[in-house]
């Protein structure tokens, strides 16, 4: 397994733990994940940050649990990832990088491929990544535009992991 921190940012020499810029509602002894804290991706569920970090998307994948006719949603896709056609000119054209973090240190959150540290962070590793939009189909991705994400909620209705993000920036 590999970690991975995605930012526009190209010269992060040391990751310090810091608290989420707009914090969540987190269940009863989860709080913390609002504090100071460095995060990462695993490699399996990376195409959530192949995206202009203020993008707003949607992305799903079936679950183990996820219903056979749920799973016909995905077609022979692994997943899918929804994004608005106004931001498809900014997914083509900019650039985002890729830190390759060490896993020593990090913490499994169970939840998505979310990991935490609790400490400074120095990465292995840097890459750029431009036209995001090809990146999902090597990952079994299947990348789709549509005017609005707000029908694609209803998503959250079915058995499988759905995956909203930055929606704050997307159409009403």
């Amino acid at each position: 397994m590999r970690l991975f921190h995605f930012s526009d940012d190209p010269g992060i020499a040391v990751f310090e733990p810091r608290p989420v810029r707009i914090s969540s509602g987190r269940p009863p002894g989860r709080e913390w994940l609002n504090g100071p804290l460095v995060w990462a991706i695993d490699d399996i569920h990376d195409f959530m940050y192949l995206f202009p970090r203020d993008c707003p998307r949607i992305v799903v994948w079936a679950k183990p649990e996820t219903s056979h006719e749920d799973r016909r949603l995905l077609g022979d896709w692994r997943g899918a990832a929804y994004v608005e056609r106004d931001w498809l000119e900014r997914l083509q054209a900019e650039t985002i990088h890729r830190y390759e973090m060490p896993t020593e240190g990090f913490e499994d959150l169970q939840d998505a491929g979310m990991w935490v540290s609790r400490r400074n962070v120095v990465p292995l590793a840097l890459t750029a990544l431009s036209g995001l939009d090809r990146e999902f189909a090597p990952r079994g991705i299947e990348l789709k535009v549509v005017d609005s994400l707000m029908p694609v909620k209803a998503l959250q209705d079915t058995t499988l992991h759905v995956s909203a993000i930055r929606l704050r920036n997307a159409r009403p």
